[in-house]
């Protein structure tokens, strides 16, 4: 009848894209966690790493469900003839699939060009040889026992004046008939400011070394402070006040042919005690301003290798 409406023909069910899911930006969650690990702790690195593991399985588990689903029985097509003019068209993709692939394709180029960069700077310092040459300070009679020096010198000579440093050292006498010395950093704990004795200083002297000459000069601290944000520290280079997050910095050091060397420096939480009686509380290398080595605080800063 004219009047009777025509119903659609019957077609097949075209093919559709999985449905939305989660797991994608789960996953994306557990790739930050994995770069904030490299940045802050190995043990927040592997929780990651496992995270990125469990989510990526799953998320591919939801992609393919309809690939690994058990095909409908269906009944065999008819043979179709086709004629001699007719040519078959080659495989066309569509414009969903076209956008697909160009979105993932293009969000995993920006992800590579964002985080390769992030990972060596952020990383392969860790990993880098960094040496700290020994320095010759001059002979032992320049370090009357128990009287403070500021020690001003170069440690690369071939350098120049950008390797310039300066060290607070004190001869603490004989400790189980060995001498014992006191050389503290004067890179302040906060930022990297020079710190400052507090006290009035002495006529600078150039001694000879086997390298280069060292300047001393005698002054008789209370303390030493920073000059920049009011960081204070007592005479064994403890905290007292103002921002630092631990103690001043140490220089290890050794005794050849009559001379005072200096070794690599190390960082230092906090210092029980003075002089050659001391108790050094010492992280296993040095670190830089402004990172926890005592305290909670410490796991939220990287481990030095």
């Amino acid at each position: 009848m004219a009047d009777e409406l025509e119903r659609p023909e019957h077609r097949e069910s075209e093919p559709h894209l999985p449905s939305p899911t989660i797991w994608p930006f789960a996953f994306a969650g557990a790739v930050a966690l994995i770069l904030l690990g490299l940045i802050v702790s190995l043990t927040i690195t592997a929780i990651g790493v496992v995270l990125a593991v469990v989510f990526g399985f799953l998320w591919i588990r939801d992609v393919t469900r309809d690939l690994r689903a058990e095909p409908e029985p269906v009944e065999a097509p008819a043979p179709v003839v086709v004629e001699e003019e007719e040519r078959l068209e080659p495989e066309r993709y569509t414009r969903s699939k076209f956008l697909e692939a160009s979105t993932l394709g293009l969000g995993a180029a920006i992800g590579g060009i964002v985080t390769v960069p992030v990972l060596g700077f952020a990383v392969l310092p860790a990993f880098v040889n960094q040496e700290y040459p020994e320095v010759d300070l001059g002979s032992l009679d320049n370090y009357r026992e128990g009287d403070w020096v500021i020690a001003t010198f170069t440690s690369v000579p071939e350098d120049g004046p950008v390797s310039r440093r300066t060290a607070f050292v004190r001869n603490n006498g004989l400790r189980n008939d060995v001498p014992s010395f006191t050389i503290i950093s004067n890179r302040c704990a906060h930022l990297g400011c020079p710190t400052q004795p507090q006290g009035p200083p002495g006529e600078p002297a150039d001694v000879e070394t086997t390298a280069m000459p060292v300047t001393l000069t005698p002054t008789q601290p209370s303390g030493f402070g920073c000059p920049c944000h009011g960081g204070a520290y007592d005479i064994e280079g403890n905290r007292t006040a103002g921002p630092p997050v631990r103690a001043l910095d140490r220089y290890e050091y050794s005794i050849a042919n009559g001379s005072l060397v200096l070794g690599k420096p190390y960082s230092v939480g906090h210092v029980e005690g003075q002089g050659a009686d001391a108790t050094i509380f010492r992280y296993g290398e040095a670190v830089d301003p402004g990172v926890h080595v005592d305290g909670p605080e410490q796991i939220l800063y990287p481990y030095v290798p």
